[in-house]
């Protein structure tokens, strides 16, 4: 049955994206419950993280099960499928493809293993020495590629879990020890073998993970919202450095690394849920005073302030309150469009952000507006909205960013622009400010945007505003989304001792999904 491919996102205009997230993990152990709803909930939270793929992998103790596919979690999982997902453990994950394409292969969890046992992983975030860790699995594997790799996944998650199952007879959590030092950039890893659950977060930290308390479990999520959805209490963070272990015998943490935090700002800014807390800091609090100090830092005489919807709502509401300027609904946002799969009309396109975005002239017309988003990355979004606020009878059109100017793409799982199409890469704010045809236009301050946080200032990682990357990129320049594109060669004539096979789903149909055990693993595949 045909249906459409679930990329739905806050972006306005197809060729300017919003800077999107890698992705987001769930993980659940909690003998006696449903583990694969709860990881279903769990994803349904974090859906605004990654739009492209979902998946769910469970463990009952002796085999690990697994089903993924492309879509929204609402499309990808029913009744059906959650019901075959039987277990004590989960692992779920949605996906926005940050390294390796966006197809059915690269859908995770991962898998790989050995006669010891299997291994199911989660990845959000962005390993910049992926080539490195692909030349190790070479050199380990002596070119016999195993599990995903040898079928053509080209994601730096699928290198970690073949270097996570490359020693037989050497335990997960000892194997984790060994290979969590050996990765750099941002990652959060939420993973599983038969028994136990795991959680790793990169020694920066730049990428948020949670550990939460069930009645009966435990889980670990990218943020606290998750961990609402199910009913979990909060706990406290995944520590930058530490390896967590869930099992049978309770929870036991490690060190692979020192801390040294460099929190994402831009989670603060845009990427997390407003009803998140990150480093005790609510994150729609946060929006809120960004829009505050934009008032303070960019005054400027108007009637009306309206956001961008949805991304520029909390720091419009900040911008009203500390300015005295009445907030309103300029603009009505379509809530049931995202990336259609079925082409506009050349007539239809033309219209461009008004397929998504619409204004309310009698509530705009005659007025001086303040128009609050929260960053500007290629300007094309922001010129559109100028221009059709304008011919609906806006006076004026002034624009305020929470953010500063981004001038520099991020490495460390989220997908910017690349710095020669964003538009502050060599142009001053008035010269930003004719492009888009604004009367006046201001950026946040760095100090502001920070301050609004509440984090120390060296605790935060600001380079895709400032350059200043905290992990330094590969001299060899080795690194970017399709970096393992053609590095990891596809065996497509391999022997029959794959340990983990998977074929791509066929048409969905309404037949009973089956599920079969696969090579000499007990990881299974379902498919429908």
């Amino acid at each position: 049955m045909a249906r459409g491919d679930g990329r739905l996102t806050h972006d306005l205009l197809e060729d300017d994206r919003s800077p999107q997230d890698a992705c987001g993990v769930f993980g659940v152990w909690a003998p006696g419950e449903d583990v694969a709803k709860l990881a279903y909930y769990g994803l349904y939270a974090l859906q605004h993280r990654g739009q492209e793929s979902a998946g769910i992998a469970t463990s009952d103790g002796s085999k690990i099960l697994v089903y993924k596919d492309m879509g929204l979690v609402s499309q990808v999982f029913d009744e059906q499928h959650l019901g075959v997902l039987t277990g004590h453990i989960a692992v779920g994950h949605c996906r926005y493809s940050t390294t390796g394409g966006s197809t059915w292969h690269n859908a995770q969890p991962t898998l790989g293993g050995h006669d010891d046992g299997t291994v199911a992983l989660a990845h959000n975030g962005n390993l910049i020495n992926s080539a490195e860790l692909r030349d190790l699995v070479d050199s380990r594997a002596d070119g016999a590629h195993r599990g995903e790799l040898r079928h053509g996944n080209t994601t730096d998650t699928a290198l970690v879990t073949a270097l996570l199952t490359d020693s037989p007879g050497t335990p997960v959590e000892e194997r984790a020890r060994e290979v969590l030092p050996l990765l750099r950039g941002a990652f959060c890893f939420v993973f599983m073998d038969e028994h136990t659950l795991y959680a790793a977060r990169d020694p920066q930290g730049i990428r948020p993970l949670v550990l939460g308390r069930l009645e009966r479990g435990w889980v670990v999520a990218s943020e606290t919202a998750a961990l609402d959805i199910v009913g979990a209490s909060l706990v406290r963070e995944v520590e930058p450095g530490e390896l967590v272990a869930i099992d049978e015998d309770g929870l036991r943490t490690s060190r692979f690394a020192d801390p040294e935090p460099k929190g994402c700002v831009f989670e603060y800014v845009y990427l997390a849920r407003p009803d998140t807390t990150i480093a005790g800091r609510a994150v729609h609090e946060a929006r809120v005073e960004m829009g505050r100090v934009l008032a303070r830092e960019h005054p400027v005489e108007a009637d009306l302030v309206i956001p961008t919807p949805e991304s520029g709502t909390p720091a419009a509401i900040g911008y009203a309150q500390e300015s005295g300027i009445p907030f309103g609904q300029g603009m009505v946002k379509n809530a049931y469009v995202g990336r259609t799969f079925i082409q506009p009309s050349q007539t239809i396109r033309q219209l461009g952000i008004r397929l998504k975005l619409n204004p309310l002239g009698h509530v705009i017309k005659g007025k001086r507006l303040v128009v609050v988003d929260d960053s500007i990355v290629r300007g094309n979004t922001q010129r559109s909205l100028v221009r059709m606020l304008r011919e609906a009878g806006a006076a004026e059109v002034h624009v305020r960013i929470s953010s500063p100017p981004v001038r520099w793409p991020c490495f460390y799982g989220i997908d910017f622009a690349t710095r020669a199409e964003l538009i502050a890469t060599g142009l001053g704010v008035d010269d930003v400010r004719a492009s888009i045809g604004a009367d006046s236009l201001g950026y946040i301050s760095e100090d502001g945007m920070v301050g609004a946080t509440r984090q120390p200032a060296d605790r935060l990682c600001t380079a895709c505003f400032t350059g200043r990357y905290p992990v330094a990129l590969p001299q060899d320049g080795r690194y970017g989304k399709d970096v393992l594109e053609l590095e990891v060669p596809v065996d497509a004539a391999a022997p029959a001792r794959a340990h983990v096979r998977a074929e791509p789903p066929p048409e969905r149909s309404a037949e009973p999904v089956d599920v079969t055990t696969v090579g000499t693993l007990d990881a299974t595949i379902s498919l429908p």
